[in-house]
């Protein structure tokens, strides 16, 4: 087994670095969440569900994931305009991820709630 050594390695390089660039942000993985549980959803319905997020904040997150292809935004020529988004191909490829740490959540948060009632 090759030994490594820390001084010869940059975090920047790898893959954990690359998805974490793609999915930081305070709002992110909330969105992609509710775009996961959900399907198709409308802005409006989005803000509503989230609760707490700005229009700019909320616009701005689905901007830079459209932008990183992990959301397709579907406008409708309408009045009063309609726009719908969902996970790209790329984006469901993260969702399997995203649905671990849901149920990392949920386990470690049932072994808090055990450990607290004792």
């Amino acid at each position: 087994m090759e030994t490594r050594c820390i001084t010869e390695c940059r975090l920047e390089e790898t893959g954990f670095n690359y998805t974490m660039s793609l999915i930081q942000g305070k709002y992110k993985m909330v969105i992609l969440y509710t775009l996961m549980e959900f399907g198709v959803v409308r802005f409006n319905e989005m803000q509503r569900y989230i609760g707490g997020i700005t229009f700019k904040t909320l616009s701005a997150a689905l901007k830079q994931l459209e932008n990183d292809g992990l959301v397709v935004r579907k406008a409708y020529l309408e009045i009063p305009p309609k726009v719908e988004y969902s996970l790209s191909e790329r984006g469901k490829s993260l969702m399997p991820i995203l649905d671990q740490m849901c149920e990392w959540g949920d386990a470690a948060r049932a072994a808090d709630t055990r450990s607290a009632t004792r």
